[in-house]
């Protein structure tokens, strides 16, 4: 259970988002509020309002980040991609809620029959979804994407790309301290703080040590972020010269020496092949190598319904590996094939809400199949048309910067193909955990941005670069403040 100190740091963040906006140049007060809220805010912790979503630090963040742009910057925020495969996915994305709603108004029931007679006893049952659910889960939709067109308006530069790779690099810095702290005298800064454990403590057990978790979710949360820190870390050590390039390499050692002790197997095998790519690679390899992870993300689903995926040697190296692993892998395997035969019930438009996705005893409603992968979370919930527009808006920004990188005509940014390549294997951890984040929202729309830029011959770039599409603001900001995308 949270404690007071737990509900006021979600209260005061939108007071610290207008500090950051005052004070920060806009990249830079995107990019904190957004991340500085997923490392230090309270998990789990959320205000439950009526007809809108729960309130928790992730939904806060986003919407305190566009507030400020709006009206601390007062910036024309023109909201909509210029791509229209991109603006169909985000219409998508966001419409899918209302078939969903319309498929699912029927309620569940969980009921024993007698042995007897033809009697049924009814011991429970979840929801229909109602017509005034459909706000709430539109909404929802709505701020879950917020981060991503924040990212592509205000990080869609070689600037933005910069801020980003530098904000991953120091927050996991900053961030490696109490992560080591923890894995010396065990998880607890969540609850000598915030009051609670935001998850099963003896999951943070490894291998005769501790495994961090600070603020996140759990641990293997946390070991991406170092992941994401180190391919940042990285990139900036390529980039850089001098006594710069020294402290940066410096920094990938400490942060591979943290990585090591937060005890993640796939985290480890992400940084060992991305590390050497990001170092030595040219940044069209390193685009499509980001473009693979991403297609075999998304066509995961399907390989498994066709059995092409062999899951018996996947287990069999994992067995190798660690028996512990292996087990683990094995049980998540498990719980996806039940979760599959149920989300095929309703493939289209998913099941939505309210558990309803979940595998279920008929008779007592008990749950007994759990998801941990985000694919089949968004599969169960809203069928395939959720998972494809999900799963493409966080793709086709790395097909963009791919197919784009030798038409532009000028210099690329140096930090597009590594940000792109810690976007792709975020899609690939998300076939084990639900690790979509707004932060990677916020990365994936960066990377969109740039790649439309990308377009622009250079007889054109004096042109606004979001000169159509809808906008949001109170018209022009002061003189002097004005962002130059």
């Amino acid at each position: 259970m949270p404690n007071p100190i737990a509900y006021l740091a979600l209260m005061l963040w939108p007071l610290v988002s207008v500090l950051l906006f005052k004070r920060l140049p806009p990249e830079r007060a995107v990019i904190w509020t957004i991340l500085g809220a997923y490392l230090v805010l309270p998990p789990i912790a959320e205000f439950d309002l009526p007809l809108v979503p729960d309130m928790d630090k992730f939904s806060i963040s986003s919407i305190c980040a566009f507030a400020c742009a709006v009206f601390i910057l007062k910036d024309n925020v023109r909201i909509w991609p210029r791509s229209f495969l991109a603006a169909v996915l985000v219409l998508g994305y966001i419409l899918v809620a209302i078939p969903t709603v319309l498929t699912n108004r029927e309620p569940i029931v969980f009921e024993i029959m007698a042995q007897a007679a033809p009697i049924r006893f009814e011991t429970g049952s979840l929801p229909g979804l109602r017509l005034i659910d459909m706000a709430s889960v539109l909404s929802n939709q709505v701020i879950v994407l917020l981060p991503f067109l924040l990212g592509r308006f205000y990080l869609g530069s070689d600037k933005g790309l910069r801020e980003l790779a530098l904000a991953f690099a120091i927050g996991g810095l900053t961030y490696s301290l109490p992560a080591l702290l923890e894995i010396r005298f065990s998880p607890q800064l969540n609850t000598w703080i915030y009051g609670f454990f935001q998850h099963s403590f003896a999951q943070m057990m490894r291998d005769g040590g501790f495994r961090p978790i600070v603020f996140l979710p759990h641990a293997l949360w946390l070991a991406l972020f170092m992941v994401t820190a180190l391919v940042a870390a990285v990139a900036l050590a390529r980039n850089t010269q001098g006594q710069e390039q020294r402290r940066w390499m410096v920094a990938v050692v400490y942060l591979l020496v943290v990585l090591y002790l937060c005890k993640s197997l796939a985290s480890q095998l992400y940084a060992l092949g991305l590390v050497p790519v990001v170092f030595l690679a040219p940044q069209r390899w390193q685009a499509l190598l980001a473009v693979v992870l991403a297609m075999i993300a998304i066509s995961w689903p399907m390989l498994r319904n066709f059995g092409v995926i062999p899951l018996d040697a996947i287990l069999a190296q994992a067995e190798a590996i660690s028996p512990d692993r292996a087990h683990s892998l094995g049980y998540r395997f498990d719980n996806e094939n039940a979760l599959l035969q149920r989300a095929h019930e309703k493939d289209l438009f998913g099941w939505g809400g309210w558990g309803r996705n979940l595998v279920r005893h008929s008779e007592t409603g008990e749950i007994l199949s759990i998801p941990d992968g985000r694919w089949i979370l968004t599969f169960g919930t809203f069928g395939w048309v959720g998972y494809l527009c999900e799963m493409g808006l966080l793709a086709l920004p790395m097909l963009f910067l791919f197919t784009r990188m030798h038409k532009a005509g000028r210099s690329l940014s140096p930090f597009a193909a590594p940000l792109a390549l810690i976007l792709g294997v975020t899609m690939v951890d998300m076939l084990l955990n639900d690790t979509l984040v707004p932060i990677m929202w916020l990365l994936a729309g960066a990377v969109l941005g740039y790649a439309e830029r990308l377009r622009l011959g250079p007889e054109e770039a004096p042109r606004p670069l979001f000169a159509d599409g809808p906008v949001i603001g109170r018209g022009p900001r002061k003189p002097g403040r004005r962002t130059v995308l």
